[in-house]
């Protein structure tokens, strides 16, 4: 067990070394898309029992613009990129 857990460690810390096949932008993105997703079933949720999820806009929003820049900066990348 304590391997594996080792394991799965070293493959997380070499997600952040400048040598690697992830891109970082996607994962960024996908983490702030799951935590948008998270927010609205959370507000499903609450809105079922009849009670409201204050949040602020200004946070969510924060969350959209970081989904939209790291998934746009990514499909820049590969339209503009080099062509090899």
């Amino acid at each position: 067990m304590f391997n594996s857990l080792k394991r799965n460690w070293m493959a997380f810390k070499d997600m952040f070394k400048d040598e690697n096949d992830i891109n970082e932008k996607s994962v960024v993105g996908f983490a702030s898309f799951v935590v948008m997703v998270l927010f609205a079933v959370v507000d499903l949720a609450t809105g079922y029992f009849g009670k409201d999820l204050v949040i602020n806009d200004g946070i969510y929003n924060s969350f959209v613009y970081v989904v939209l820049g790291a998934f746009g900066i990514g499909e820049a990348g590969k339209i503009f990129g080099k062509k090899e």
